[in-house]
């Protein structure tokens, strides 16, 4: 800043200025304390009072994801809308196996239809729940040209019941069957999913 000549009309009051100036800076540091106001040079409080810049969080990371273990999920949740279908087919004794086709192939749909198919025939339909728990991935392969999957569950059939078409009165089975049993599936990936292939009981309680 150019300094001004105390000579002069200006001089008188360029003293008076410099007179205040020690009191009115103190007025104004009173007044904004929080703004970090000094009686020093401009640009020091300037720069105590510029706000601290942080860098920003790196993004987080997405790793990729597992395709064994998305296998294993899928298989385990295509098994039980497997059984949720095998339901529908087998209540119904003028349906279709439509529904069953989105998670059942090869030998496993048919011997549903076969045996559906019979049972319809003798004017018999199975009503109530089929329960499968315990289910667990038994091994998977999935380098082969069909990938596929295995599984092991407990099936409990007890709540299933083959009963007369127009009567509802249930059908005699025989005593001491098992009802709670050990069943091995095979699931393979075809071109339109995953599909339960082969269903077999292990004739082993669970």
């Amino acid at each position: 800043m150019t300094r001004q000549s105390t000579t002069g009309p200006l001089a008188s009051g360029a003293l008076r200025t410099r007179t205040r100036l020690p009191a009115l800076t103190a007025i104004l540091c009173a007044s904004a304390a929080l703004a970090g106001c000094s009686s020093g040079d401009d640009s020091t409080a300037a720069e105590s009072t510029a706000p601290t810049l942080t860098a920003s969080a790196a993004p987080l990371s997405t790793a990729p994801a597992d395709p064994e273990a998305e296998a294993k999920e899928t298989a385990l949740e295509v098994y039980q809308s497997y059984w949720g279908e095998m339901q529908a087919f087998y209540a119904d004794r003028d349906g279709t196996s439509k529904g069953l086709k989105q998670y059942a192939a090869s030998e496993a749909l048919s011997v549903a239809e076969n045996d559906a198919q019979r049972a319809h025939a003798r004017n018999r339909i199975y009503i109530g729940k089929v329960t499968v728990s315990q289910s667990t991935v038994t091994g998977t392969d999935l380098e082969r040209e069909v990938p596929k999957v295995t599984l092991s569950s407990c099936l409990d059939v007890s709540q299933w019941q083959p009963v007369v078409a127009d009567t509802r009165k249930p059908v005699d089975l025989p005593t001491g069957r098992l009802t709670k049993y050990l069943i091995a599936a095979t699931l393979e990936k075809w071109p339109q999913g995953w599909r339960v292939v082969r269903d077999e009981p292990q004739d082993k309680r669970c």
